[in-house]
């Protein structure tokens, strides 16, 4: 499968189970020394492969391109695995994070994965100076993290990889939710 079909797939999964908003997140791919990363403001209800947008790995960004492309292109250049990012915004896991501390999944499956998910805490008015190199250093030593009170990143050798991650953190932030509420947890 073209690698830009897949991502424009994957990306709008995000939306459809309620991680994304219709015009939140962003996603790229790699393909060699290039990155193909969605457009600044795209709808995953409508965005196709045709629309993304190329950017140089040790280069230039493509105008136009998601505001977090600068931090996407980092994370490549800091993590040589990495073939895929996704930004997602899951509103268990934004919410269960609020608090700045990292996230301890209480389930097997998000144990197994990832027992302890990083916060990056960054003040919304410096997120887009700040954002790319905190984000990228955390995620060149973990597959997952979220930065408070804004959404999860994921990056990983495939998307189809930085989507389960995505999907299963969600899942164990709905599940420490819903435990807590039901008290016990």
């Amino acid at each position: 499968m073209d690698p830009r079909e897949d991502l424009t797939r994957h990306y709008r999964w995000l939306r459809q189970h309620g991680n994304n908003d219709s015009h939140s997140g962003n996603a790229s791919v790699r393909v060699g020394d290039d990155f193909w990363v969605t457009p600044s403001g795209c709808c995953a209800d409508t965005l196709s492969a045709d629309e993304l947008l190329r950017c140089e790995l040790n280069g230039t960004l493509a105008e136009g391109a998601s505001l977090d492309a600068r931090l996407h292109q980092l994370i490549y250049r800091n993590n040589p695995e990495a073939q895929s990012v996704l930004h997602s915004h899951g509103p268990y896991t934004v919410a269960l994070t609020m608090n700045g501390e990292a996230f301890l999944p209480p389930d097997f499956e998000g144990q197994f994965y990832f027992p302890r998910v990083p916060v990056i805490t960054i003040p919304y008015e410096r997120y887009v100076a700040e954002a790319p190199e905190r984000v990228a250093a955390v995620l060149a030593e973990h597959p997952i993290t979220v930065v408070r009170g804004h959404g999860v990143y994921a990056q990983a050798k495939s998307i189809n990889l930085a989507y389960k991650w995505s999907c299963s953190l969600e899942l164990s932030a709905k599940t420490a939710f819903i435990a807590r509420q039901a008290g016990t947890l």
